[in-house]
């Protein structure tokens, strides 16, 4: 059998495989806080039918040699955390993270959980929670009766209550940051987890040692591109294509081959 047909076979799978990330990333594009995929790929296993540097003589060598690729494989799937685009919105529960960092979300299971989507709520208990109902942590916790919310750059957050002049501190946010970024389990839901490639958590105040800052009444959108993604998605479809070309002409040849007659 030709290998031809192998190797196309592992290209159009590979393809496959990028046109799916390419449909999550424009499926996500409106998705606050959302960080494009990148799929990487490697050639695979080379057949070495002559080394280069091979002897040929007493005194002579091959100056090159032999290599037939085997084709292409997938090797992972690598999130660009660019920053995207400050939305304002006005809210005051709204907050965005300018820069490096993420939010820090607990999980009904009580391990921590990390997003860039700063769309917050208040529940029935006054505590400031994402779009699941999960409480921030450090826990923040808004009085009965107060009239205005602010959260400062720093990630103190003050509230007015009525009958008070000066606002009153009501806690801290902080903002959680990595070694490696790209190491970071998505989970769904707009959440991270650790993992040994990414490091633990580096916790802090908004501003100190590389963290971002918060910015109230704003938004930060997905970071995808519709036009690059539209230009990746035709480059992912011409490349399928060829690969299976490949094959309709390896199938041709093989059938050329059979049909000979002696």
């Amino acid at each position: 059998m030709f290998r031809s047909l192998n190797i196309a076979a592992t290209g159009m799978a590979a393809q496959e495989t990028h046109l799916e990330a390419i449909s999550n990333n424009m499926a996500n594009s409106n998705t606050v806080g959302y960080k494009k995929q990148r799929v990487d790929f490697e050639d695979l296993l080379y057949q070495t039918v002559r080394a280069a540097g091979a002897p040929t003589g007493q005194n002579t060598m091959n100056p090159t040699g032999l290599q037939i690729g085997t084709g292409v494989r997938v090797v992972g799937t690598s999130r660009q955390f660019a920053e995207g685009t400050l939305s304002q919105t006005n809210n005051q529960l709204d907050v965005a993270i300018e820069g490096n960092g993420f939010l820090a979300v607990l999980q009904n299971d009580g391990t921590l959980a990390y997003t860039r989507n700063g769309e917050l709520k208040a529940d029935g208990l006054g505590r400031l929670v994402n779009h699941d109902g999960l409480p921030l942590d450090p826990a923040i916790t808004i009085p009965e009766g107060a009239t205005q919310i602010t959260i400062a750059a720093n990630g103190q957050v003050t509230v007015q209550m009525p009958g008070e002049t000066n606002p009153t501190e009501i806690g801290q946010l902080t903002v959680s940051s990595f070694i490696n970024d790209n190491g970071l389990r998505a989970i769904g839901h707009n959440l991270f987890m650790p993992t040994l490639a990414s490091g633990e958590a580096q916790t802090g105040e908004p501003g100190t040692d590389g963290r971002g800052t918060l910015m109230q009444g704003s938004l930060e959108q997905s970071n995808v591109d519709i036009v690059e993604e539209m230009v990746g998605m035709i480059s992912a479809q011409r490349s399928y294509e060829i690969n299976s070309k490949v094959i309709s002409t390896a199938d041709d040849m093989l059938r050329a081959a059979t049909q000979l007659r002696g």
